[in-house]
């Protein structure tokens, strides 16, 4: 499953430098797929759905740090654990129930946003 941030974050930036899928962005700062990735132009997510890996997307949030589920893989092929929530000094880094995924799918998304 993805992680996310709660709204407890103190927006102290410790997370953003520790995501190897550059999955988490400042408030306010929209998003793409392309950013700290190998996707370019358009490509067919783990999912079977095209998108645009360079178009822009709205923020998740104004207010606090937020991480793109699409884009989170819990760290999986890179470390042990979330990187983000074993840097957060607030423990807001959490486990995302709304999105559930399996060591497998974490897997593939890896190899497919670093391919």
């Amino acid at each position: 499953m993805a992680i996310i941030i709660t709204d407890e974050c103190i927006n102290c930036d410790a997370c953003i430098s520790e995501c190897p899928n550059n999955a988490i962005y400042e408030p306010d700062d929209k998003w793409s797929y392309s950013d700290g990735t190998t996707l370019k132009g358009m490509v067919k997510s783990p999912k079977g759905i095209e998108i645009d890996a360079d178009a822009e997307h709205k923020p998740l949030s104004d207010e606090f740090f937020y991480i793109v589920s699409d884009k989170c893989t819990e760290c999986k092929g890179f470390h042990e654990k979330p990187q983000c929530a074993s840097v957060c000094p607030v423990d807001c880094c959490i486990p995302d129930v709304n999105h559930v995924e399996t060591e497998e799918e974490l897997l593939q998304k890896k190899e497919w946003l670093h391919s």
